[in-house]
């Protein structure tokens, strides 16, 4: 019965059923748009010099070209858009929260992508993606904690500006290696559209995980390594900040604290990441934000010996056992978790077929 009245509440639920239709719908079309596009944008980023250079941070040995963030966003937008056209799907009350995530991300692609190519002042950056923090807030798209009574506005806002930007930049700053951010945005995407499909008051969580997810797995196909294009500044903001909104869109008031674990369960790996990386930059009197270096999760596990492919499966595998506490927590049946698991494995096994047998 969650799962109707979600589905009801953006328009896409019917008495026989078919309401996971149309999120099948926004998924596939996210990922065939992302897939097809990706190898034009390759082609146009190559000709007119968007690449990455080999450098501290990144593993790659000759220029990449770093546009994939464009394809990424179009082929999700897409799918978005067409889907609602076709459907229609009548969002109604849900409109304001998914344009609000749309409009944010769109600022973050385009600051992200003005980065890649030109290099943008760090304090800049951290000012937009304040901004976009503090948007979501105005629109209702916050941490809502009660303790007795409501929690200060001033500290409720605060929480949320600090998880979305801190997200934003853990997704960004994790991006180092072949697939990994691909497969870890898709399987957490996957993981929360699993919750949200739950709970008629993340209805436009569902719609956009939907299309994030998507365009996941169809950018995982020309990135897993060896990676023909990367995701770019443009592609991690994206990611991380639809992650970071869609992960406390819809939560429900609590008396305690207990609403926080599952957001941080669910992204724990590149908080993890970044956490670590945070102090060890600050004890060796390095500015953590400025720093490039080789101390990351997935460079430890290279250092190990493992190559690229074992990394990206075993930092997804991690991934993979937060999400499942992240959905216990939730109160998902141990069904909805072994079909999420089934999904998860299947797509991934098939994205990662396709980019060995280059299909």
């Amino acid at each position: 019965m969650k799962l109707y009245d979600s589905l009801q509440a953006i328009g896409i639920a019917d008495p026989y059923g078919s309401g996971w239709l149309a999120v099948v719908f926004t998924f596939f079309l996210a990922w065939l748009v992302t897939w097809r596009l990706m190898p034009i944008v390759r082609k146009f980023a190559l000709q007119v010099g968007w690449a990455d250079q080999p450098n501290a941070r990144r593993l790659n040995r000759e220029p990449l070209p770093n546009a994939g963030g464009l394809a990424i966003y179009a082929g999700a937008i897409a799918a978005i858009v067409l889907a609602t056209l076709l459907r229609p799907i009548e969002l109604h009350s849900v409109l304001a929260q998914v344009l609000t995530i749309l409009l944010g991300g769109s600022i973050l692609v385009l600051v992200g992508f003005i980065d890649d190519q030109f290099s943008l002042p760090a304090s800049f950056r951290l000012l937009i993606q304040i901004l976009t923090a503090l948007l979501l807030f105005a629109n209702g798209i916050s941490f809502q904690l009660t303790f007795g009574t409501p929690i200060d506005p001033f500290l409720s806002m605060l929480l949320t500006v600090f998880w979305v930007v801190g997200i934003t930049n853990a997704i960004n700053l994790m991006d180092g290696m072949d697939g990994l951010v691909g497969g870890v945005s898709f399987i957490t995407s996957i993981s929360l559209l699993a919750v949200s499909a739950q709970f008629p008051n993340r209805a436009a969580a569902t719609l956009i995980l939907a299309a994030l997810s998507g365009a996941a797995l169809g950018f995982l196909r020309h990135n897993f390594h060896p990676s023909r294009i990367i995701m770019g500044d443009a592609g991690a903001y994206f990611f991380g900040y639809v992650l970071a909104a869609t992960s406390i869109l819809g939560e429900l008031q609590t008396t305690t604290v207990v609403t926080l674990v599952p957001p941080v369960l669910f992204l724990l790996l590149p908080v993890l990441d970044t956490s670590q990386v945070f102090i060890r930059r600050l004890m060796a009197g390095k500015n953590p934000l400025t720093t490039p270096g080789k101390d990351h999760l997935h460079h430890r596990l290279l250092a190990w010996g493992l190559s690229q492919r074992r990394a990206a499966f075993a930092l997804w595998f991690v991934t993979w056992i937060f999400n499942l506490l992240a959905m216990r927590i939730r109160g998902m049946s141990i069904s909805v978790i072994l079909a999420t698991t089934a999904s998860i494995l299947m797509l991934l096994g098939f994205a990662i077929w396709q980019r060995m047998h280059k299909v």
